[in-house]
C-alpha cells in the first residue's frame, strides 16, 4: 500500500463529486501536445448510460469531470463508428457516423462541447489500413467483376494453382489463418481472392488508388470540422503492400508475434507520403486558430530509429513508443530503452511518447508480476511513476489508475476477440484487459450499467478496484497517479526537457530531470539506498529516508549537484 507519508503529507478522503480539480499550468503553446498525458478510453468498456451493457459516448460525457478531477490533459477515445463490431469497431463500415450502440452525432457534439468547457482535448481512432467487410465500397466490389474501379480500391488477386483455387500468396493473417479469402461471384462460381491482414471481415484497402486517400482527407475534415483535436492512427505502419505481392521468406512472422513483423506487408516507404498529405491537412486547421491537430500513430516498428522516420517535422506528430509493452521488469534494459528513443526520436523535433498499456496488451499490474503475483502492482505504480517523469508525453489506459489486473479466468463462451475465434487459442487475447471498469458499489455491474449482464462479466475483486473506494483511500493508486500528474502540472523540471542519467547500484535505475529532480525505481529483489538522503516529494510505495524498497519509484526535490 502506498502511505501518505511515503508521498510528502497526507491526503483528504473526499467524495468523488468533490475532489478538486489539480492546478494546472496554463498552455499557450499551440504544441500542447509535446509533454500531454492523454487518457485512452475504451468506450465499450467505460461508461454505459442506456441499461444495455455496453458503454457508450454519453457515458463518456458523464464521466467527464472524473478525469478532469485525475487531472489528464486529454482523452483518446476508441473507434465508436458504425461497425458489425466483429473486432468492436476496428472493423468500420461508415467512418462519418456514430454507431447507434455507441449514441449519435449529437451525442459526440455535445461530448466535444464538454471537453471544451473542461479544457480537455479530444483524439479519435482513425482506422485507414482496412476497413469493414460491411463497408459499401467492399459491397460494391464484390459485387462488380474482376478489373473493375470498385475491386482496385481493395487487394483482389488471382488465386494460385491450376484452378485458383490457392491464396495468390503465403502471407498469414495476424489474427490467424490466410491473409487470402476467396469470394463467390456474382454468378456462383469462385472467384478472385482478397487480402485481409487481420480477418476476413476487415478488408485491406489499396491505398495506391487515389480514391483511398481522397476518401480519408475527407473523413479528416469531416471530425475536425466537428471538433477534434487529432487523430490516433491505428496500424500507421500499414497502408501500403509490396506492389507485387509476393511470398514471404517467414509468412508465418505476424501470426506468430502478433505484430506487424512480415516486411513485404509493412512500413513501405509509400505510408510517408499519406502522412505528409494528413501533416498538410492539420496544418491548414492550425494556421486558422493557432491551435496543432495532432496526428500519434500506432507505428509498430522494429528499433526506435526505425519509428523516427515517421516522425520527420512534415509527418506524424508523434507515435506511440512501444518497446516498453514488453520489456522484462530490469533496470538494464528500462535504461537502454528509454536511451535509444530520447536519442533517435528527440533528433526529429518531435518529443518520445510513452506507453505502458493499452486495450491490446495485458494489464501492467499483471505483465510485470514475478514469482509473487502481489509484485505486479507494486511494480506497474513504479513503472507508471517513471513514464511521468520522462521528457515527453504519456499516454494511460483506463483502469490502471485503478490498479486494475488482468482478467485471466473470463469462460471460452464470452469471449468476443476474433483472436481466440480464428485460432482457437486464448493466447494473446485482448478480451481480459477490456472487462468494463468498475465505478461503485460491492457486486457487479458496478456502477459502469444497470444491467448486471454487461458486454463482458466482471470479477467480483473488481469490488476492492472501484473507483468509489479509491478517491477515498489516501493510499490508493488513483491518488499516487493524480498527486503525480499535478506535479507534472507543477513543477518545471518535468514535462518537455533534457534527461541526465545517474550512476547507481544494479538492480536501480535514476535519473536527473532540469534543476534538482531526481526520479529512482528499485528493479530489484532487495532493499536499495536511496541516491540521496530525504524523504520523497512522492513515492509508489512506503519508502523510509536513505530507502528505495523493491518495485518501488521515488522523486526527491533538493540540491544533487553533486550526483
Amino acid at each position: 500500500m502506498i502511505t501518505p507519508a511515503a508521498r510528502g503529507g497526507p491526503a483528504a478522503a473526499l467524495d468523488p463529486g468533490l475532489i478538486p480539480a489539480p492546478a494546472t499550468i496554463t498552455r499557450t503553446d499551440r504544441r500542447w501536445w509535446r509533454d500531454a498525458v492523454i487518457y485512452q478510453v475504451y468506450v465499450r468498456s467505460f461508461q454505459d448510460s442506456d441499461g444495455d451493457g455496453i458503454g457508450d459516448l454519453p457515458g463518456v460525457r458523464a464521466r467527464l469531470p472524473y478525469l478532469k478531477r485525475l487531472g489528464v490533459d486529454g482523452i483518446w477515445l476508441s473507434p465508436f463508428y458504425v461497425s458489425p463490431h466483429r473486432d468492436h469497431g476496428y472493423d468500420v463500415a461508415d467512418y462519418r457516423a456514430v454507431d447507434p450502440l455507441y449514441g449519435s452525432l449529437d451525442d459526440f457534439d455535445r461530448l466535444v462541447a464538454d471537453c471544451r468547457l473542461l479544457g480537455l482535448k479530444l483524439i479519435l481512432d482513425i482506422v485507414p489500413n482496412h476497413c469493414s467487410s460491411e463497408h459499401r465500397w467492399f459491397r460494391a466490389a464484390l459485387s462488380a467483376g474482376p478489373g473493375s474501379h470498385e475491386r482496385a480500391r481493395f487487394h483482389f488477386a488471382e488465386g494460385s494453382g491450376a484452378q485458383g483455387e490457392l491464396p495468390p500468396n503465403n502471407w498469414r493473417a495476424m489474427f490467424g489463418g490466410p491473409a487470402w479469402t476467396r469470394i463467390r461471384e456474382a454468378d456462383g462460381s469462385w472467384g478472385q481472392w482478397y487480402l485481409h491482414l487481420f480477418t476476413p471481415d476487415q478488408p485491406d484497402l489499396n491505398w495506391r488508388h487515389p480514391a483511398v486517400a481522397a476518401e480519408f482527407e475527407e473523413v479528416l475534415r469531416f471530425w475536425l470540422d466537428r471538433g477534434a483535436d487529432g487523430f490516433r492512427i491505428d496500424v500507421a505502419a500499414g497502408l501500403f503492400k509490396h506492389p507485387e505481392l509476393p511470398d514471404s521468406i517467414d509468412p508465418e512472422a505476424d501470426e506468430r508475434t502478433r505484430d506487424s513483423v512480415n516486411p513485404l506487408a509493412w512500413n513501405q516507404p509509400e505510408v510517408h507520403e499519406v502522412w505528409r498529405s494528413w501533416r498538410s491537412v492539420c496544418e491548414e486547421y492550425t494556421a486558422r486558430d493557432g491551435h496543432d491537430r495532432l496526428l500519434v500513430g500506432e507505428a509498430s516498428v522494429p528499433t526506435p530509429a526505425e519509428q523516427a522516420k515517421y516522425l520527420r517535422p512534415d509527418e506524424l506528430h508523434q507515435a506511440f513508443f512501444f518497446h516498453l509493452l514488453h520489456a522484462p521488469w530490469d533496470a538494464a534494459h528500462f535504461r537502454r530503452v528509454i536511451g535509444e528513443a530520447l536519442r533517435d526520436i528527440a533528433a526529429t523535433g518531435s518529443t518520445v511518447t510513452w506507453v505502458l498499456n493499452n486495450h491490446d496488451q495485458v494489464r501492467t499490474a499483471t505483465r510485470f508480476a514475478g514469482p509473487d503475483p502481489s509484485s505486479g502492482a507494486a511494480r506497474a505504480l513504479a513503472a507508471s511513476l517513471l513514464i511521468l517523469a520522462l521528457p515527453g508525453a504519456a499516454y494511460v489506459y483506463q483502469g490502471e489508475e485503478l490498479g486494475l489486473t488482468e482478467v485471466t479466468d473470463l469462460p471460452d463462451e464470452v469471449l468476443t476477440d476474433p483472436i481466440f475465434h480464428r485460432t482457437g487459442s486464448r493466447t494473446g487475447i485482448r478480451d481480459g484487459c477490456r472487462v468494463p471498469i468498475p465505478w461503485s458499489g460491492q457486486e457487479a455491474p458496478f456502477g459502469f450499467s444497470t444491467q448486471p449482464a454487461t458486454w463482458l462479466p466482471q470479477p467480483e475483486y473488481f469490488a476492492s478496484h472501484t473507483v468509489e473506494r479509491a478517491v477515498t483511500d489516501p493510499g490508493s493508486a488513483w491518488h499516487l497517479y493524480r498527486e503525480a500528474l499535478q506535479l507534472r502540472r507543477t513543477l518545471p523540471q518535468l514535462g518537455e526537457g533534457a534527461l541526465r542519467w545517474v550512476d547507481t547500484p544494479p538492480g536501480v535505475l535514476a535519473f536527473v530531470r532540469g534543476e534538482g529532480l531526481l526520479c529512482a525505481v528499485n528493479f530489484g529483489d532487495e532493499p536499495a539506498l536511496a541516491p540521496v538522503t530525504g524523504v520523497p516529494l512522492i513515492a509508489s510505495g512506503p519508502c523510509p529516508a536513505g530507502t528505495l524498497p523493491p518495485g518501488t519509484a521515488a522523486w526527491w526535490v533538493q540540491d544533487i549537484g553533486a550526483l
